[in-house]
């Protein structure tokens, strides 16, 4: 199996006007709540997490995504967390929590707080934060940030100001439930009012942070995205609103994830802003892609570390795999986590995705796990 690299696209009715100002400078400061007093200073130590979703078993790419966020928070003696991201109720399946967390020590990784071990910064479930959310959710309102939507995925594709698909947000929403928009009013009567969700108002103007992986980033939210979901028509946290909260509140200074994230990072700055919450260091790593090109998922095949548990392979080879996809390793090696702790370095690592040209492992899996 030969690895490559490869370049990959990676409330009160405040107007917009009144809100729009430089960047990083946008929103005046709001009072201080359960979330900002808990961040009022950062962590003494390097603070980073894995978050995980319960959704299905872990593949290859997650497992190297966590093998990063270790050893870069070991390499400096900091604290790794597991938080668990399983406010997605209906696609949670039983046991895979657990299988999860099983798979992550099998592979050698270990964690100073999570769902398992405690700490100080729990509960590390965010379906058990949903009092943070509603807190945030509550100051945003006063701010005039925020309003509700009625619209649906299918309307908005429709509308005909809305562009092709946007990747996790789909299409530009076109501001249509925008108390400000003259189609507004034709919305209020509608039978499905009481089932909406809260948007958070984008202003115009680039977001620009730093990845110390990626280098300086610049997006333009208003033009790409519009404004976004912070709650569900559920009444559940959208992500990008959750990820802000716990991150600050957990204190997490580092922020170590896949690359396929990126540009969710401009509307999460937004959200810092908005909250007077500082926001962490980015190191946004490349994925790994299939034989297609595309992210790995289990749903395409993607080789699971169940998988290769129930077949054998001894872990300290896939870590000695995952680690040379990263430039950490030459081929071959067996390897726990702790011996690439003090090998890790960010000069190293690939700025591109890597693209396998076949499976890794495939010799070794059992038949059930063949294709």
């Amino acid at each position: 199996m030969e690895l490559s690299h490869e370049s990959v696209p990676v409330g009160e009715e405040t107007t917009r006007e009144d809100l729009s100002v430089a960047p990083h400078s946008r929103t005046p400061a709001l009072p201080h709540s359960s979330v900002s007093s808990r961040t009022s200073h950062l962590a003494p130590r390097t603070r980073s997490r894995f978050a995980p979703s319960p959704t299905g078993e872990l593949h290859l790419g997650n497992a190297r995504t966590a093998l990063l966020a270790w050893l870069h928070v070991r390499s400096v003696g900091g604290e790794f967390i597991i938080r668990v991201e399983d406010l997605d109720r209906g696609r949670v399946r039983p046991g895979i929590l657990e299988a999860q967390l099983a798979d992550l020590r099998w592979l050698g990784l270990d964690w100073d707080e999570g769902p398992d071990v405690g700490g100080r910064f729990g509960p590390y479930l965010q379906s058990q934060r949903r009092a943070d959310y509603e807190d945030a959710l509550n100051r945003l309102s006063r701010a005039g940030r925020l309003y509700e939507c009625v619209c649906t995925r299918r309307e908005i594709a429709e509308a005909a100001s809305a562009p092709h698909d946007n990747g996790d947000e789909g299409p530009r929403y076109p501001g249509t439930c925008d108390p400000r928009t003259p189609a507004t009013e034709s919305l209020h009567g509608r039978s499905d009012r009481n089932a909406h969700a809260l948007r958070f108002r984008v202003l115009p103007g680039a977001v620009t942070f730093h990845d110390i992986l990626q280098g300086d980033q610049t997006f333009e939210p208003y033009e790409e995205v519009g404004d976004f979901v912070v709650r569900r028509k559920d009444g559940v946290a959208a992500y990008q609103l959750a990820v802000v909260v716990d991150d600050a509140a957990m204190e997490i200074t580092h922020v170590v994830r896949g690359a396929d994230l990126l540009s969710s990072t401009a509307r999460q700055v937004l959200l810092y802003e908005a909250l007077d919450l500082t926001p962490p260091v980015w190191l946004h790593v490349p994925l790994l892609l299939d034989d297609r090109g595309e992210r790995m998922a289990k749903r395409y095949g993607a080789i699971t570390l169940a998988e290769l548990r129930a077949s054998g392979v001894n872990p300290g080879r896939v870590v000695g795999w995952l680690a040379e996809s990263c430039g950490l390793a030459a081929p071959g090696e067996n390897l726990q986590p702790a011996d690439l702790v003090t090998r890790f370095s960010l000069d190293l690592l690939p700025r591109e995705s890597t693209l396998l040209s076949s499976p890794p492992f495939g010799d070794d899996l059992s038949g059930d796990y063949q294709a």
